[in-house]
């Protein structure tokens, strides 16, 4: 994730790179980009050719390779955020020689014809070390058990706080998605459930009992995950990710060990429309690919005759598979493919952003969704 900002003739870009031990900024001026720590220069990144040609690589300093390795990628993942339609970059294979088998075995870059390196948006995307927090290791071993007569890959331990964050360029902030707890997040659920908006949906509306019981229930079931979504540390919104397999939508296709769905709902007024939706959306999508490498589909099930939700989810690229009856709806079974998640850049959502507006504590800019518009209910 990042936070961009424009100074003079320099924008500046900063990762928060879970690896490091402080932030690494990106500061670009025309086709170069400067990588620093702590305001310590790291590495430099130079494109040739006006923008359009090969990346090289200049060293700032007497650098390890891994921290090298580390400034490059979080170099790489400036010039994607700042230049959102580029779908990939050459890398000038004398500079890169140095970082060449690391770049390669990482997965951040492919081998060319001739020796040369080639960096894509949809691998860079992929590598949980951006972006998780804090990243993964490994995919946890499979083994497999038994839930009630299913079977399916033992989950790992559930994670703790902070999972997810990614700087959103056309809101100006950070979204952060993290691991709910009763302490921090039972009245506020219990809030939005009482909803009206949200209970017309969800149906779970009740007092603050019923919540405690709820919430406690979710967080000890190894295959679900409530999340509490936050845009610049301000909660808004609640989701729920889980493994279909052992959930009761696994008995209704042929769900694979490693797929995974989610339920959402947004409680707060101020964070319902497009420009939200948007940012938090994709990003869930994200979210759950990089969780696991092993998930190539996520799956939902919003009810058949919800129709605005289904168009909805249809521009976020999610196809519709069948219908199907659950105890109590009809409902639609849609479904994302990691390849297309990936390879389409579904993460940007083609927005086009409204100039900025002036003056201390302006709104964050609204944006007009040109290819993929999207308007979910706060709940689904």
């Amino acid at each position: 994730m990042g936070i961009a900002h424009r100074t003079s003739g320099e924008t500046a870009f900063t990762s928060f790179n879970a690896e490091g031990a402080g932030r690494v900024t990106t500061l670009r001026s025309g086709g170069s980009f400067v990588v620093q720590e702590d305001g310590r220069p790291l590495v430099t990144l130079a494109l040739e050719a006006g923008g359009e040609g090969r990346l090289a690589l200049r060293q700032a300093g007497t650098e390890a390779p891994d921290t090298q390795l580390r400034a490059a990628l979080a170099g790489f993942e400036a010039l994607f955020a700042l230049e959102p339609q580029r779908e990939g970059v050459a890398l000038d294979a004398d500079s890169w020689a140095p970082l060449r088998a690391a770049l390669l075995r990482s997965g951040a870059a492919l081998a060319g014809e001739g020796g040369g390196l080639e960096v894509r948006a949809s691998l860079l995307w992929q590598l949980p070390q951006l972006w998780l927090r804090p990243p993964l290791a490994a995919p946890f071993p499979p083994h497999h058990v038994l839930t009630a007569g299913r079977r399916h890959p033992l989950r790992a331990p559930k994670p703790e706080g902070e999972v997810y964050a990614r700087h959103i360029p056309w809101l100006g902030q950070t979204l952060t998605f993290r691991a709910a707890t009763l302490d921090a997040d039972l009245a506020r659920l219990n809030r939005w459930m009482n909803d009206p908006r949200v209970a017309a949906v969800w149906n779970e509306e009740g007092d603050i009992g019923k919540h405690r019981a709820y919430l406690a229930g979710l967080i000890t079931d190894p295959h679900m995950l409530p999340l509490v979504g936050c845009f610049d540390g301000v909660p808004f919104g609640y989701f729920e990710v889980y493994w279909a397999k052992e959930n009761r939508l696994g008995p209704f296709y042929d769900a694979e060990d490693y797929d995974r769905g989610w339920h959402v709902l947004i409680g707060e007024e101020a964070y319902r429309g497009r420009q939200w939706i948007a940012a938090w959306l994709p990003s869930l999508m994200h979210y759950l690919f990089l969780d696991d490498c092993r998930t190539q589909r996520i799956v939902g099930e919003p009810r058949a005759d919800h129709h605005q939700q289904i168009r909805n989810l249809d521009k976020a690229g999610f196809a519709k598979v069948k219908q199907f009856d659950f105890p109590h709806k009809r409902a639609l079974l849609v479904m994302l493919l990691r390849e297309r998640f990936f390879s389409d850049r579904l993460w940007n959502p083609a927005a086009e952003p409204e100039p900025p507006r002036e003056g201390a504590g302006a709104a964050p800019r609204r944006v007009r969704i040109a290819a993929r518009e999207t308007a979910l209910p706060v709940g689904a």
